[in-house]
């Protein structure tokens, strides 16, 4: 078997056909055809459109092409089109089919930037850039100069960058570019909601899928590397053609890999996932040397967009590793899960793509029923801070102000704002400091743009820009957690990615030598980044951020009381330490700012709160001592920081929130008001904003109900204020002169409960919001048990008042049952003798 020593000769024997210039052949037909027609007169007589074809449908290569008129139609779009993608791999495989299906070189017709991809010239009329970069291209021009039209694929991954792109494309085509086209393209989407979110027309495309039968091997408990290994070997001797397995990760596939060491000869094992470089990606899709079969293992990153050609054979594992949340703008914490049911659909497709195939499954057939319909958009479960220094460079404080298919959480663009001030790019209003707006201009993360921009000197800057090269870029300068290791190897490294990067290193540090103290230096920029051993757990280290991370044992690192993190990742759990350098411990109580304050803690079933005063660096305690109480600002933190656990129930307020959401809803349901955004998880969000006065007011006490409810109302505004005054009361009078607290959280409500005779004389049915929503009446016995249950009154005390008061005059003699309940004075419920 040949492996991963031998990819540059797969890359040399399979790119041949991707890479020169073919001779101009009639283009071969492809499904997305019969609708081409529709999508240019769509495009030509609107400016926006969403088209769903499937996998193989040919939309990513054919659509660009046919807009700018080079499938022999006439042109549609004038001036360049954008066509994005999610991912450089993508990227490239568009760019070079579309230029060898014009029988050009790549950089003519069609150009293609990515970040270490660029070759685009003045003849270019369709560019493939990746979403990342569009973004950054938009917002340093807003009215897209020279840009026709833009074209989202791939939309539904529904990654962060591809929803930013799309609000920003939306507003600059409402407030400058009226004549831009913007196209969403997809495999599996929901068109009718991404249609109606931006006011577009959708055309869809049946596509070609060939049969792919469905194999499924159970699960099992032995390891993911050894059933992926057994099931090729399976499929070898069952099927004909290449295989592409998908596994989760790329330690996944390196182990496959080494188990497939003896695989039989003709076999040539390719890796493709994110962190290869741009050859040894491209090595991975190539067709197959003549004579041999390819057994791709691959990451999602081959569930779209890609077509390898003489795959017939998909094993798929059924996993998926997704980013469940960003380190503080570092890293990601990757998590393993179950894929989505659209995800093991794409994958089992790519089986049928040229021929019929097969599709192995590594689990039960019942299993797949109870798949998640799709993956989560990232702009849901990512760190924010890029999206809000994005808009804040946009000029627009506020995001509820775009179009979003899914709008961003509150709680993580406060948390990302939050950072941002931090680290200096915003000011108090949310605007963009000098330091921001430096920042917005480099193609960086937050946190490593404020590396480069806030260096102290031209030296350290560049020294800072040779350090996001390497945090920015997996694989750069081997796989040392040391950065002074991963910096001498990234600096003699001749490769054609290693020179792009150390390029745009040199740009982004000005062109200056790199000087400067490594360790000093992120620790002055990223303070929240020290990381202090933990006392008997070896490798184990405690960040001032308050992360727990991780070096294995043997790493010499691990032997280091304090350091530097400057990347973090991890397949789940605890964080692991990628990248970082020793500090020494005067450097980190000097840099890292130590603070002396009052902390507090709340004990939700016990209601009482535990004080002390801390010497710390952020969460690492350097010293502690207990104190009596806290102080009332202290105590409201501790439970704002129990609620954000546990919910309102931590201080006894469930019920009252509960209470006033189900009051709006209520008036919602009558149409009287419209607060869709205001929902529990909204609330518990936004806690902070409406419930620190009075906590803080409250001091080391639980608040009431009834205060509780008063912040929450109060921080609404002044008209649907007044309609819960008006509309939905908490209580009703009764005639008996009694009041009744109107229940909103009884499925029934809003529900209404007395004793029978409380209602006596009441001849039409209550109601409120302003009559058009009937109160449910429980009518209970003396004994305030339930007898009866009515949304009609009057037709109550017609029908269902006879049995109930024959049932109740043999259980209660004493008490009053009137034969004409309608008309009879309504009193508390005494007895006949009391009246």
């Amino acid at each position: 078997m040949r492996r991963f020593p031998n990819r540059m000769a797969i890359a040399l024997s399979g790119l041949a056909a991707l890479c020169l210039p073919a001779m101009h052949a009639p283009i071969a037909p492809l499904p997305i055809d019969e609708v081409l027609d529709e999508v240019c007169t769509a495009l030509r007589d609107g400016t926006r459109l969403v088209l769903a074809a499937p996998p193989g449908a040919g939309k990513t290569t054919r659509v660009p092409l046919a807009l700018a008129g080079l499938t022999g139609g006439p042109a549609v779009i004038e001036g360049r089109i954008i066509l994005l993608e999610p991912r450089r791999v993508a990227a490239r495989m568009a760019a070079m089919r579309m230029a060898q299906t014009l029988g050009e070189p790549l950089g003519q017709t069609v150009g293609l930037t990515t970040r270490v991809d660029r070759k685009v010239s003045a003849a270019t009329r369709i560019e493939v850039i990746t979403d990342g970069l569009f973004t950054r291209r938009i917002l340093s021009d807003p009215e897209l100069t020279g840009v026709g039209a833009v074209i989202f694929d791939e939309f539904h991954e529904r990654r962060l960058n591809a929803d930013l792109g799309l609000a920003l494309a939306l507003e600059a085509q409402g407030a400058l570019r009226e004549d831009l086209r913007l196209l969403v393209m997809s495999a599996t989407l929901d068109t009718a909601r991404v249609a109606g979110a931006i006011g577009a027309p959708v055309i869809e495309s049946a596509g070609r899928q060939y049969p792919v039968e469905t194999r499924y091997l159970g699960r099992s408990t032995d390891r993911i590397e050894d059933r992926m290994a057994a099931a090729i070997r399976r499929a070898l001797r069952e099927e004909k053609g290449s295989i592409l397995a998908f596994l989760p990760g790329a330690r996944e596939i390196t182990r496959v890999a080494e188990r497939l060491e003896d695989i039989e000869a003709g076999c040539v094992v390719a890796p493709l996932f994110g962190a290869l470089s741009p050859g040894e990606q491209d090595a991975a899709v190539a067709p197959a040397p003549p004579g041999t079969r390819k057994i791709v293992l691959a990451t999602d990153i081959a569930e779209s967009a890609l077509t390898i050609e003489g795959v017939t054979v998909v094993i798929d594992s059924g996993l998926a590793r997704v980013a469940e949340e960003d380190m503080g703008g570092l890293g990601q914490r990757l998590t393993t899960v179950r894929a989505s049911r659209a995800s093991v659909d794409q994958r089992r497709g790519r089986a049928g793509r040229t021929a019929p195939g097969v599709c192995y499954r590594l689990w039960d057939e019942a299993a797949t029923r109870g798949l998640t319909a799709a993956p989560q958009p990232e702009i849901l479960v990512s760190d924010l801070s890029g999206l809000v220094l994005a808009l804040a460079e946009w000029g627009e404080r506020d995001a509820g102000n775009l179009t979003w298919l899914d709008a961003p959480p509150p709680g993580k663009l406060r948390a990302a704002t939050d950072m941002l001030e931090r680290l200096g790019a915003l000011d108090a209003g949310g605007g963009l400091t000098a330091l921001g707006t430096e920042m917005a201009r480099l193609p960086l993360s937050p946190r490593l743009a404020a590396l480069v921009a806030g260096a102290g000197s031209s030296g350290e800057r560049a020294l800072a820009a040779e350090i996001a090269a390497l945090a920015g870029e997996r694989g750069i300068g081997g796989p040392s957690a040391d950065i002074r290791e991963r910096l001498s190897r990234f600096r003699a490294d001749r490769s054609p990615r290693a020179r792009t990067l150390q390029q745009q290193a040199r740009a982004w540090g000005k062109g200056a030598a790199p000087t400067g103290d490594v360790a000093k230096l992120l620790a002055k920029a990223w303070p929240d980044q020290i990381a202090r051993a933990r006392p008997g757990s070896a490798g184990v280290y405690l960040m001032a951020s308050g992360r727990a991370a991780s070096l294995p044992e043997t790493d010499s690192l691990a032997k280091c009381d304090w350091l530097v993190v400057a990347d973090l990742g991890g397949a789940s759990g605890q964080a692991r330490i990628t990248l970082a350098v020793p500090l020494a411990e005067a450097d980190a109580l000097a840099l890292g700012g130590v603070t002396t304050e009052e902390r507090a803690d709340f004990e939700p079933k016990t209601g009482r709160f535990t004080a002390r005063r801390v010497r710390s660096l952020g969460a690492i305690i350097l010293s502690e001592a207990p104190l009596p109480k806290p102080a009332p600002a202290v105590a409201a933190q501790a439970m704002l920081a129990a609620i954000a656990t546990e919910g309102f129930a931590a201080i006894g307020a469930d019920r009252v929130v509960d209470e006033t959401l189900g009051r709006i809803r209520l008036l919602e349901r009558a149409g009287l008001v419209e607060a869709p955004g205001l929902t529990l998880a909204v609330l518990r969000e936004t806690a902070a904003d409406w419930l620190t006065p009075l906590l803080t007011r409250q001091g080391a006490r639980v608040p009431s109900d009834g205060h509780v409810r008063e912040a929450l109302v109060g921080s609404l505004d002044w008209q649907l204020q007044d309609a819960l005054r008006l509309y939905a009361p908490l209580s009703l009078a009764l005639p008996s002169g009694q009041t009744a607290s109107v229940d909103y959280i009884d499925p029934r409500a809003p529900l209404v409960s007395a004793r029978a005779q409380a209602f006596y004389g009441l001849a039409s049915h209550p109601a409120i919001a302003s009559g058009r929503m009937p109160v449910t009446v429980e009518l209970l016995s003396p004994g305030m048990k339930p007898a009866a249950t009515t949304q009609d009154l009057p037709r109550f005390w017609e029908n269902g008042y006879r049995d109930m008061a024959k049932d109740m005059r043999g259980r209660y003699p004493k008490h009053d049952w009137p034969d004409d309940p309608a008309t009879a004075r309504a009193h508390e419920g005494r007895t006949k003798k009391r009246l």
